[in-house]
């Protein structure tokens, strides 16, 4: 039986590289799980990568026909923007274990569905100083950046990932993200010794 590795962490915490880079690794063989969401595709990003893309009504064609785990919507400076995690098939743990990236609200609905015993959530740290650095070299860095947006996500984390909410996901690992390769190398540990 597959297990189901949760990586999450605020944002500018580094997750979306050990996201890549744990899937990379053939000795680990995990399988991608990719989330949906209706807000726009940002630079560098390829659609059924980072997320599925989708419109609205695509979101409530899903929901109408029961797909929907779990929704999330958050209120932008550009609109209200949807979060799914969808039960569609890419999980299934007879077929071995999956890597999936998101929150803790999403990791709940994953544990809710397929069982504790089976998604193994791994929480990515990073001082809120270092991330609010990291975030705003990543924002000079684009050829239109967003300031208020990651203001916004910045915001959103303090409630997304309160302590009384990680205290309730049985986490099985809190890594430190200061440096990657050690970091990498930690969550590599804990998904071997779960496997």
């Amino acid at each position: 039986m597959g297990k189901l590795f949760f990586i999450m962490g605020k944002s500018a915490s580094g997750k979306d590289t050990v996201y890549k880079r744990l899937l990379a690794d053939p000795e680990l063989g995990l399988s991608p799980v990719v989330l949906y969401t209706t807000r726009p595709i940002r630079e560098g990003e390829i659609d059924g990568r980072e997320y599925f893309f989708i419109t609205d009504e695509d979101a409530a064609r899903m929901e109408a026909e029961g797909k929907i785990l779990e929704k999330r919507t958050y209120h932008t400076v550009r609109g209200d923007w949807h979060y799914i995690t969808a039960d569609d098939g890419q999980i299934d743990p007879a077929r071995g274990s999956s890597l999936v990236l998101g929150v803790p609200e999403s990791c709940r609905s994953m544990q809710k569905a397929f069982g504790r015993d089976v998604v193994v959530p791994i929480y990515l740290e990073v001082e809120d100083g270092e991330r609010l650095m990291r975030a705003i070299g990543r924002e000079r860095g684009r050829e239109k950046p967003q300031y208020e947006e990651m203001c916004r996500r910045f915001l959103t984390d303090s409630q997304d990932y309160r302590e009384e909410i990680l205290a309730g996901l049985s986490i099985k690992a809190r890594i430190p993200n200061r440096d990657l390769e050690e970091c990498l190398k930690e969550c590599r540990r804990v998904i071997l010794s779960q496997k």
